[in-house]
């Protein structure tokens, strides 16, 4: 069996998701063979398996950095938040509910066994297994019957890195602090602290980490820097705020959607050195985009409503009136239609009409379509024409049945060969379901020129860096030096073998 070890922080957000990542990669480049694992994650972004699985986006990274596929055992249960309804509940890869917190909080323990046989299925596979945490785990309300920090260390017998995050101030207090308020048993896991997100010269913080290896009772095995990491988020857009490149040719304007999903989608389109891009919350900021995005989201129905109160559904009509190109993204693209049904209550229930740029119509059915994807594309006429003859690789995350009466964008054989049309485009709109659309460096290098035309501008001469795997692949390959150089990575292998 695998031996694993555990990385906790003092908060969200406190950078575990690529600590692990970085550990991922530096014991691959080790000749590990590493898997990730975190028992329950909740976040709107997420990924679909090879075989049809739904899991957390964070995890997959975290496979890609370690090399290896990913699987739906390294996050069996997903928490998909719906605002007020409370959030789905996905466990092993399927969606069984939508519960209110307090409802959850009384079924989680029944999860337990499905926890232990996806990570005892990893452990069989594997040398090392790195488990992320969430939240804190001093949170003393939670602890009873915690299963993602350290009730899932005692369940699994892991050591556990307790990471902290300086950024925002407080680290020394949010360290001893996490320490201080677990109990004996617990706090004999922890193995090592680790400073995270330092921006400056490392050697400031030396005259207090010894006071506070005396107050944990614990060594710090590093002071990790604040990295300039193009990897994606597990749930945040709080890097993404803002214009980038707003100086440059193009203008990108994606909606703000307030149950936005899956918004790395657009992370090649904001790498494009032509490309400035923008996400926008109010009618008054959307302004004359070159392309306007309706992205993903988890409650479409809540999110077409808000389009109409803050006017951006009203202003997204003008714009394609006067011709601006409009792509919607899964959710968006049922936004573009004639209406949306929910028979069923899968979000609420009711039917409210859609901003009609697409003559299509969606009806909501409880089975979720989960499904990666080859898209080979035909748009015809318009912008998107220049993604004739093209193919993009993604996956489907939605649970609309979408009827089309229009061009579809594209077509998708199936495993039997059977051939489907995908998606629908009429003149400058385009609505597709399908995730990772801009992965593929050409998509985008494709897209851009064509809007550059548009423009009267000439093409861009400088192409996309690379298309989002190679991108990735050399990221993953910063990080991991970052985190060897920072980290006593002689302490971490030591604390590996010699475990709880």
């Amino acid at each position: 069996m695998a031996k694993p070890l555990m990385v906790q922080g003092t908060m969200s957000n406190a950078g575990k998701s690529l600590l692990v990542a970085g550990l991922a990669r530096v014991l691959v480049q080790d000749g590990v063979r590493v898997a990730p694992f975190k028992s329950q994650n909740m976040a709107l972004n997420s990924f679909v398996t090879r075989d049809g699985c739904e899991m957390g986006r964070a995890q997959a990274m975290q496979a890609e950095a370690a090399g290896i596929e990913p699987d739906v055992a390294m996050n069996p249960i997903l928490l998909k938040p719906e605002g007020a309804r409370g959030s789905q509940v996905i466990v092993s890869g399927r969606a069984i509910g939508t519960m209110p917190a307090r409802e959850y909080f009384s079924y989680r323990r029944s999860l337990i066994p499905t926890i232990r046989e996806a990570y005892d299925r990893l452990a069989a596979d594997f040398d090392v297994v790195l488990v992320e945490g969430a939240g804190s785990p001093a949170e003393i309300n939670l602890q009873r019957d915690d299963i993602v920090n350290m009730g899932l260390a005692r369940l699994i017998d892991a050591p556990v890195l307790l990471a902290g995050d300086i950024d925002p101030g407080g680290v020394f207090a949010q360290l001893y602090g996490t320490v201080a308020l677990l109990d004996e048993a617990d706090r004999a896991r922890v193995r090592g602290l680790v400073v995270n997100k330092f921006r400056g010269d490392a050697s400031i913080l030396k005259p207090g980490l010894k006071p506070l290896e005396e107050l944990c009772g614990v060594p710090v095995l590093g002071v990790v820097p604040y990295l300039d990491i193009d990897l994606d988020d597990e749930d945040s857009l709080s890097s993404r705020l803002g214009a980038r490149g707003h100086d440059r040719a193009i203008d990108v304007a994606v909606v703000r959607l307030p149950h936005l999903s899956n918004f790395t989608d657009f992370d090649p389109l904001m790498r494009h050195p032509a490309v400035g891009l923008r996400y926008v919350e109010r009618a008054e900021d959307l302004g004359r985009p070159d392309l306007l995005v309706l992205p993903g989201t988890k409650s479409t129905l809540a999110d077409l409503a808000w389009l109409r109160a803050t006017g951006i559904a009203a202003c997204a009509l003008a714009l394609a009136d006067q011709g601006t190109p409009v792509l919607g993204i899964c959710g968006g693209y049922q936004m573009l239609g004639e209406g949306i049904d929910d028979p069923l209550s899968v979000e609420g229930g009711g039917s409210a009409p859609g901003l009609g740029l697409l003559p299509i119509r969606t009806t909501f059915a409880e089975r979720k379509h989960l499904t990666q994807t080859e898209l080979s594309l035909h748009p015809g006429m318009g912008v998107f024409s220049c993604w004739d003859g093209l193919v993009a690789h993604g996956y489907e995350i939605h649970a609309g049945d979408t009827r089309v009466d229009a061009a579809p964008a594209g077509s998708v054989r199936e495993a039997d060969g059977a051939v489907r049309m995908h998606g629908a485009v009429r003149g400058n709109v385009l609505g597709t379901y399908l995730h990772g659309l801009l992965d593929d460096g050409c998509m985008v290098d494709a897209l851009v020129d064509a809007l550059l035309r548009r423009r009267g501008l000439p093409a861009s001469t400088v192409p996309s860096a690379a298309d989002a795997r190679s991108h990735k692949d050399h990221q993953y390959d910063l990080l991991a030096d970052a985190v060897r150089a920072a980290l006593d990575m002689d302490a971490v292998y030591r604390i590996i073998e010699q475990g709880a």
